[in-house]
């Protein structure tokens, strides 16, 4: 054998010709580099991607999927977010006082169509455990009702905020739970996470039989103002009506109906209207005492003006 040669030099040849991740992630550890692991794999799925952008590298048999690149980078990037980043944010938490009646819990359920419910005493910063629609199902199947229904409580996670998603995931699979409240350095409730809401950030969006089909979020309406879903993002609604200034927020808010809490300062009942520094005004059209569903921005007051004299 000639020296330095391998048993596999023609097919590895042929392999490198043809390019493909591991060629990639394989050439960054032979040459050696200071950068961490995570970074070398990150920039070689760039790379590998904009190669295979440009129509120099076919995707050969062991090659990965573009479904498998996207998850192995949401991979690598889920373990640098914490606990605020994953949570559905408090204004749009579904939750139950303590108070409802075993009718209104029901309908709860039928009418969210979720497995689990936060339930709290007096506000949602009091969180006092969950529901689980496994225990409420024995019960209407026998056409009963407890004397009681919160006894049947079970109880959620609690995390702070700055926990890591990763460490969150493991703390749900040691505890066997798939709610977590999240809170503030207050101790008051920031949000909260399903065990879905982790998986997503790895697979992507997962739909089932109770989730409605995808509307648009941000409406234009024929007054000029904006008709907006509460879960909007706010970098998404300032895109949307053409002003950065309305994503422009010092506190840890992602949507426009979290702007709106923290503006009030509460959870804003409907007819409430809430002014923005930027001179907008934030009107709520929908929503009930613990979260804010439909918002309505009206623009400046110079800025509809002058397009009223340009028109």
């Amino acid at each position: 054998m000639p020296e330095g040669s391998r048993p596999d030099d023609s097919n590895s040849g042929d392999a490198d010709s043809k390019g493909g991740l591991w060629h990639s992630i394989r050439r960054f550890f032979d040459e050696g580099s200071d950068t961490s692991l995570r970074e070398q794999i990150k920039e070689a799925i760039d790379e590998h991607e904009e190669e295979r952008s440009n129509g120099g590298t076919r995707a050969g048999n062991g090659d990965l999927s573009p479904i498998e690149l996207t998850m192995l980078r949401n991979l690598l990037q889920f373990s640098g977010l914490d606990a605020d980043d994953v949570a559905i944010p408090r204004s749009e938490i579904i939750a139950v006082p303590t108070s409802a009646s075993w009718d209104d819990l029901v309908a709860q359920f039928a009418e969210h169509g979720h497995s689990r419910l936060p339930i709290y005493l007096d506000t949602l910063d009091d969180v006092q455990g969950m529901m689980h629609i496994k225990d409420i199902f024995p019960f209407l199947a026998r056409g009963e009702r407890p004397d009681d229904w919160t006894t049947l409580m079970r109880q959620p996670l609690y995390v702070p905020q700055a926990r890591g998603a990763l460490d969150v995931l493991a703390d749900m699979r040691a505890r066997r739970t798939h709610l977590a409240i999240v809170v503030d350095e207050f101790s008051g409730t920031d949000g909260i996470i399903t065990i879905e809401d982790l998986v997503e950030e790895i697979v992507g969006d997962i739909e089932d039989e109770h989730d409605d089909a995808p509307v648009d979020l941000i409406v234009l309406l024929d007054d000029g103002s904006w008709e907006v879903d509460a879960r909007a993002e706010l970098d998404d609604v300032a895109a949307r009506v053409g002003d950065v200034r309305l994503a422009e927020v010092e506190e840890s808010v992602d949507t426009l109906g979290g702007l709106a809490f923290v503006l009030a300062g509460h959870v804003p009942e409907p007819g409430a209207v809430l002014d923005h520094a930027s001179g907008w005004q934030i009107e709520v059209t929908a929503g009930d005492a613990t979260h804010v569903t439909r918002l309505r921005l009206h623009e400046p007051r110079a800025s509809a003006e002058s397009q009223d004299a340009d028109s």
